[in-house]
């Protein structure tokens, strides 16, 4: 299967995950002359070749009437040179104002002395927006998936500050470089095509950014609304390391998070950032193949000694309710001669804490353990069968060289008290 690995180490932002993948395709290049025909107002971008820890990767500037922006994060005197990485972290919170809100965002203030700036106060809601993206010469998928990323931004921003969607505002400049960031990615992801989009958990930073509310913790609100159920994690570094753009282009496009798949990698794109710190500060993204034929599944389980027998076989068929592709129980001795119970089910990565909140509501345990497993497993279909008493259905499965046929027993078991017969003299013909 075609899988497209996503490395958010030091977070994610729409221009670096652009740039990014833009290394996996045959002509950037082209790519970039494409995206300069699409006529964004005042928009520019350039492919630039950039170095961060020894390692060369791409940057693709975008600029807005000449200009890209930086945000700014606040920092101690011990970091005050540990800025946050590039123009695209912290511009979407900045300029998603509620309805009655018009203070200038930082960006307004780090130009205010520039005149050519001034007409960059101007607002623009969701619709606006939407009008831009259906107006340009890409196709309906890449429309549908940039309007779909704008509304998890749309959505977070609302949420954060109690206003209705509609009402959000967003800032001139930040909606025309992030429409441009988000239709790159939406127009590389739809040329790459890939079959699976995994993405490791997102670094997010720390400390405080600046915007137009004021100071606010990293990961901004917006951001942290948007990650909700994601893998994050903060660190060493000082600023804001994932920007909402960046978050809503993962969560949008993502088919899991977690670790690196077994995979056969073909290619590797570095997105580089323009702020220089002592890690490599880069999305990495790797395009190659994973052997479907050992797929991966999580198995959960939690020990058991303070339930009855009924309790668990209760939690176990809510499991089995809720989609799990296993379920079972163990007998098992824990500390003091205790006997107990081990509750263990698979289930796609995806879903993991999706099962193991099932788990902790259902049981009394106070910890789920989870590893990620390999696992080969058959094709299978569904077929009919003929026997000495009726038509029955079956499963039928096949490869790696086997195939066998299994009748449901449920049928059997029904033709069998229909015709007063036991199920083994219900011959398959």
């Amino acid at each position: 299967m075609k899988t497209l690995y996503i490395e958010c180490n030091m977070g994610a932002a729409g221009d670096m995950l652009m740039s990014a993948l833009s290394e996996l395709i045959d002509n950037p290049g082209d790519f970039i002359d494409r995206m300069n025909a699409l006529g964004i107002p005042g928009v520019r971008f350039e492919r630039q070749s950039a170095v961060k820890c020894g390692v060369t990767g791409t940057h693709i500037a975008v600029t807005v009437d000449g200009e890209e922006e930086v945000s700014e994060d606040v920092h101690d005197h011990e970091h005050e040179h540990h800025h946050d990485h590039d123009r695209d972290h912290g511009h979407e919170h900045e300029h998603h104002h509620d309805h009655d809100h018009h203070d200038h965002d930082h960006h307004d203030h780090e130009h205010e002395h520039s005149e050519p700036h001034a007409h960059h106060h101007h607002h623009a809601h969701l619709s606006d927006i939407r009008a831009i993206i259906d107006g340009l010469p890409v196709s309906e998928k890449v429309k549908a998936d940039a309007a779909a990323v704008y509304g998890l931004i749309a959505k977070a921003e609302s949420e954060v500050h109690g206003a209705p969607v509609e009402h959000i505002h967003f800032h001139e400049v930040g909606t025309l470089d992030a429409v441009a960031d988000v239709v790159g990615v939406c127009a590389l992801l739809a040329e790459i095509a890939p079959e699976k989009i995994v993405v490791s958990p997102v670094h997010v930073g720390s400390g405080q950014v600046r915007c137009a509310h004021g100071v606010l913790p990293v990961p901004a609100p917006a951001t942290a609304k948007i990650l909700a159920g994601v893998p994050i994690y903060g660190g060493a570094i000082r600023g804001e390391l994932c920007t909402p753009t960046g978050a809503a282009l993962l969560k949008h496009f993502a088919t899991a998070f977690g670790p690196i798949p077994a995979m056969s990698v073909e290619k590797i794109g570095y997105g580089m950032g323009t702020k220089d710190f002592e890690w490599a500060n880069c999305v990495r993204a790797m395009l190659g193949e994973t052997d479907e034929a050992a797929g991966e599944v999580v198995e959960l389980c939690c020990n058991l000694d303070d339930m009855t027998g009924e309790e668990i076989a209760f939690a176990a068929d809510v499991l089995r309710d809720a989609g799990a592709l296993d379920v079972w129980t163990e007998a098992i001795q824990m500390k003091k001669g205790r006997p107990g119970t081990k509750l263990s089910c698979l289930c796609g990565g995806e879903r993991e804490r999706d099962f193991a909140a099932l788990m902790l509501r259902h049981t009394t345990t106070i910890g789920v353990r989870a590893q990620t497993l390999r696992r080969y497993t058959l094709d299978r279909e569904a077929v009919t069968l003929n026997t000495s008493h009726g038509p029955v259905r079956a499963k039928r499965s096949f490869g790696y060289g086997v195939e066998r046929v299994k009748p449901e027993f449920d049928d059997l078991a029904q033709i069998a008290r229909r015709d007063g017969a036991a199920v083994r003299e219900i011959r398959v013909e």
